[in-house]
Parts: structure tokens; C-alpha cells; sequence
């Protein structure tokens, strides 16, 4: 019972180093990118002995490869959930896209590092990040088929191509915030490109979205001088 006890503290123990570890390396990851990445960071990063990150991984590419591996699989087991949860497909794509920006609001290190850092390292293409995508495209092609067999999805639109198309705009959406271009810290920012990126592919898709209709997404307001501008386009009444 003691020996049982103490086995079960110990993987415990284990099992937090080991994410501890991990958390670091994501932090340093996100900071200095793979190529300024060493595991001397990471141990100081993490507060561990230099050796302690050695007896988990055997070199920065596998702490790269479990960065991946963890932060994808959660990110698909959230899809997988809204796709074959209830819902028509307006309320699950939106759902998608939710849990997208709603992963780089709770863990923007992570999400920069899944983004950026992957395809840049030599570790990629053994990662195999395009099987992985591949993996999720045709997960969500399931939702867009269903739809398109309800009459939701517009006839001449085909399901994989409808699936890869959402999870592109919502890569390059989300790179505009890792890599600086818009501002991450603006939560209102964030929630407007969520907006926009939902809205702008589901006109493109649902059958009742017919073309050149104005959709009904979110619009920036309009500056000050612009209303003016517009005001002065008026034709006044005689």
C-alpha cells in the first residue's frame, strides 16, 4: 500500500516537471523562436536543472514536436465537439472560429508558436504539420457534407475545399495578431476579426447568402470625416 502510494507521488512528481518543462519551453519558444531557442533557456526558464530537461526530451526538436502534438490535439478535440455537436452549420462554423481565437486569448505563446515556429523549424517535417491539417480539414468537411445534404450549404459549393478554406482564413486571421500586425492586446480588435472571418465565409457559403447581398456583419464605424464625406454626397432636397 506504501510502495503504491509513494510509485503514485512519484508520477505525479514526474508528470509535473514534465509539463513544467514543457510551459517553459513554449514561453521561449514564443520569445526567442526556434533557432534562438536553447535548452539552457528553457531550464532557466523553468527553474530545473540544465540535465532535468534532457531526461524528458532528448533535444529542443522533440520539446517542439510535444509543444505540437499537445496544443493541436486539444485544439482538434474542441472542434470535434462543436462538428458533431448539435447546431445548424451558421452556429457551428461561428463555433470553429470560436474555439480558434478563444485558444490564442487564454494561450497566445502557444497558438505564435503553433503558427510561426513549426513551419520554420528543421523539426516541421517530421512534425508533419500538413498531415495534421489535413487530419482537421477532412473532420470538418464532415459538418459542411451534412449541410450541404440539408440544403444549408449552397449547391455548387463542394464540402473539403468549403472546410480548408475555413481553417485558412482563420490561420491567416490569427497570424495577423501573432505576428504583431494587429493589436493582440485589444480584446475588442480580436472579437471583431472573429466577427468578420465567420461572417465573410458563411456569405461566401450558405445557400441563402445570395451574392452581392449586404451582409449583415460586423462593419467598422465610420471616422468622422468620412460621415462628413458622405453627408456631403447628399444631394440637398430644393
Amino acid at each position: 500500500m506504501g510502495q503504491s502510494k509513494s510509485a503514485a507521488d512519484n508520477g505525479n512528481r514526474e508528470s509535473e516537471r514534465r509539463r513544467t518543462i514543457l510551459r517553459a519551453a513554449i514561453d521561449v519558444f514564443a520569445r526567442k523562436g526556434y533557432h534562438g531557442c536553447r535548452i539552457a533557456d528553457v531550464a532557466k526558464e523553468a527553474g530545473v536543472a540544465y540535465g532535468l530537461v534532457y531526461h524528458y526530451f532528448k533535444n529542443k526538436d522533440e520539446l517542439l514536436e510535444t509543444v505540437f502534438d499537445t496544443g493541436w490535439s486539444g485544439f482538434v478535440t474542441r472542434v470535434r465537439a462543436v462538428v458533431e455537436g448539435e447546431g445548424a452549420l451558421e452556429q457551428k462554423v461561428r463555433g470553429v472560429v470560436d474555439v480558434a481565437f478563444e485558444a490564442y486569448r487564454v494561450d497566445p505563446r502557444a497558438v505564435k508558436v503553433l503558427i510561426l515556429e513549426i513551419a520554420r523549424s528543421p523539426a516541421g517535417s517530421r512534425i508533419n504539420r500538413q498531415t495534421a491539417f489535413v487530419d482537421a480539414i477532412r473532420l470538418s468537411s464532415e459538418l459542411f457534407t451534412r449541410a450541404k445534404e440539408a440544403g444549408e450549404l449552397r449547391a455548387d459549393t463542394d464540402p473539403l475545399l468549403s472546410s480548408a478554406l475555413l481553417f485558412g482564413a482563420i490561420e491567416m486571421g490569427l497570424t495577423a495578431f501573432v505576428t504583431g500586425l494587429a493589436d493582440a492586446r485589444d480584446t475588442q480588435a480580436l472579437e471583431r476579426a472573429k466577427a468578420q472571418i465567420a461572417e465573410t465565409f458563411l456569405h461566401g457559403v450558405l445557400a441563402d447568402a445570395s451574392p452581392g447581398a449586404e451582409s449583415t456583419a460586423w462593419k467598422p464605424e465610420k471616422s468622422s470625416s468620412e460621415k462628413s464625406a458622405t453627408k456631403s454626397k447628399v444631394p440637398k432636397r430644393t
